[in-house]
């Protein structure tokens, strides 16, 4: 094996949630040595992508958790050969939950909306872009022809690996340009990152890959982006009342959408969808 790929199985190996006594600092300092031994490594000959680990895959198979839903989607993905597929974090993943409290119960506005259209649900909680890279590189856009396939991604970027704005634009660059190189057929429409109240770099963040991603995407004839950050704004503020975290005990910052809110996601990017896939408006 190259260098290059010891250096890339070890940057996959690099996993924020799977080694929980190890502090913030240490894994940040890692996932810098990483980036840095990456780097020196390649050379400047390198495609500029390859330096950032926001766009390199890298593997969560080491959480048991994550690996079983790895594993139960691939069986999935072959047993349904899905016409429509989301693919994303803990925000898409949450369409699956069901609930008693109403502001938990997602399920019924998955089948609301996507029940009858052949979806799977690709949603895995806490990925960045690196492991959805991974994962399409690792099955999940094998052997399936999908009409459509959503992308959500971006928002943990922004948290405890606390990658840039301009790394987590190339990582999308990357995931992009994976889905059009295996799903050369399937239309993709990618989606804004969505709003959240964690801090000011993080809002700040958030703004910057969305103009980024607006200004690259938005008039491009082989990808759908829409910006869906108005649908969780009031009088020009984040709209509290739309996030779930303020109703845990104790409260989290906001970041995950309630039930109803993503019922408004779902309705915001209905005529788009069902344009791409060719059939009826669902409401």
């Amino acid at each position: 094996m190259s260098a290059i790929g010891s250096l890339r199985q070890f940057a996959e190996r690099v996993n924020k949630t799977s080694r929980p006594a190890r502090t913030l600092g240490q894994n940040r300092a890692t996932i810098c040595l990483v980036g840095l031994i990456l780097l020196l490594a390649t050379g400047s000959s390198f495609a500029d992508h390859h330096s950032v680990l926001a766009a390199v895959p890298i593997s969560r198979m080491d959480l048991s958790v994550w690996r079983q839903r790895f594993e139960a989607k691939e069986d999935e993905l072959r047993r349904r050969n899905p016409e429509l597929v989301f693919y994303g974090d803990s925000i898409i993943r949450n369409w699956e939950r069901a609930a008693p409290q109403p502001w938990r119960n997602f399920a019924p506005v998955w089948q609301r909306f996507y029940g009858d259209r052949n979806a799977v649900n690709l949603g895995f909680v806490g990925d960045t872009t690196a492991s959805l890279l991974w994962r399409i590189e690792n099955g999940e856009a094998t052997g399936i022809r999908p009409k459509v396939a959503v992308i959500l991604i971006g928002a943990n970027n922004f948290g405890r690996v606390h990658w840039s704005a301009a790394d987590t634009l190339q990582g999308i660059d990357a995931i992009i340009h994976e889905l059009h190189r295996r799903l050369p057929e399937t239309r993709l429409l990618l989606l804004s990152i969505l709003p959240s109240e964690r801090s000011e770099w993080v809002t700040e963040m958030t703004l910057a890959a969305n103009r980024a991603l607006a200004q690259k995407y938005g008039d491009q004839s082989d990808v759908a982006f829409l910006d869906v950050t108005h649908v969780f704004m009031r009088d020009g503020r984040l709209d509290r009342d739309l996030f779930s975290d303020r109703k845990l005990d104790p409260p989290e910052p906001l970041l995950h959408p309630t039930a109803q809110a993503q019922t408004r996601l779902a309705q915001a990017i209905e005529p788009t969808l069902a344009t791409l896939l060719g059939d009826r408006l669902h409401e």
